[in-house]
């Protein structure tokens, strides 16, 4: 849409459905995948800068990280309330598997406002089916 560091790999949102007698407000969820072992800073760095418009975040790295930088990047994520997923390389069965649970954290409403125009300049049907 923008930038990397605004265009996350996958969105979800967790709203409430029509039936739900108590309605709850929209949460936003963005993860950033990275298939390269090398690259857990950037990805690390593109999660947080979701954190702007989201309610939780998550990496996907491959099981192929360097244990150096799986502990380094748990405690970085740890400490920003950001969540960790690993993954096999097997587009088959990539078996993933959460490392660690993204934290709720409240959104800035002007960036989440930013984040909405943009997806539905881009994309009124997936906006729609996120959003309505």
């Amino acid at each position: 849409m923008r930038s990397k560091w605004g265009t996350p790999d996958v969105i979800g949102v967790y709203k409430p459905q029509p039936s739900d007698r108590i309605k709850f407000p929209h949460e936003i969820i963005s993860a950033e995948i990275k298939v390269e072992p090398q690259a857990p800073v950037v990805a690390f760095g593109q999660a947080v800068a979701y954190r702007l418009f989201s309610t939780k975040t998550y990496i996907v790295m491959p099981r192929t990280i360097t244990t150096e930088d799986l502990d380094r990047l748990e405690a970085l994520c740890m400490l920003f309330g950001v969540g960790l997923v690993l993954f096999t390389l097997d587009p088959q069965q990539p078996d993933f598997a959460i490392r660690m649970r993204a934290q709720r954290f409240s959104p800035d409403m002007f960036f989440v406002n930013e984040f909405a125009d943009g997806l539905h300049r881009l994309n009124k049907d997936t906006f729609n089916r996120l959003f309505q």
